[in-house]
């Protein structure tokens, strides 16, 4: 999701680039290659912004998502660990004792 949410964000700030310092003011211009009048240059930069924020929420729904697993991981291992530790400890509890 993180790569997805990055993916948006470039692709929307390539367009806004492209729109500001490669097309030509005024009524008609060039926008990525395409002629374009003004309504579709707006159309493009509202896409471009959506398409930004829209990254940014899936980078941090993502990030987030990430987070928890690896906390919850943490604890797994934690667990795993002490169970093991318990276990171990039981076995040489079982163990009799052969000195007597």
């Amino acid at each position: 999701m993180v790569i997805l949410g990055l993916l948006l964000i470039i692709l929307g700030v390539i367009a806004i680039l492209s729109a500001v310092f490669v097309s030509e003011p005024g009524a008609g211009g060039e926008l990525l290659g395409f002629d374009t009048t003004t309504l579709p240059a707006f159309l493009v930069g509202v896409a471009a912004g959506a398409a930004i924020l829209w990254g940014f929420t899936i980078l941090k729904w993502g990030t987030k998502r990430g987070l928890a697993q690896r906390k919850d991981r943490k604890q797994l291992h934690q667990l795993n660990d002490r169970l093991d530790k318990a276990d171990a400890e039981r076995r040489h509890d079982d163990i009799p004792d052969e000195r007597i």
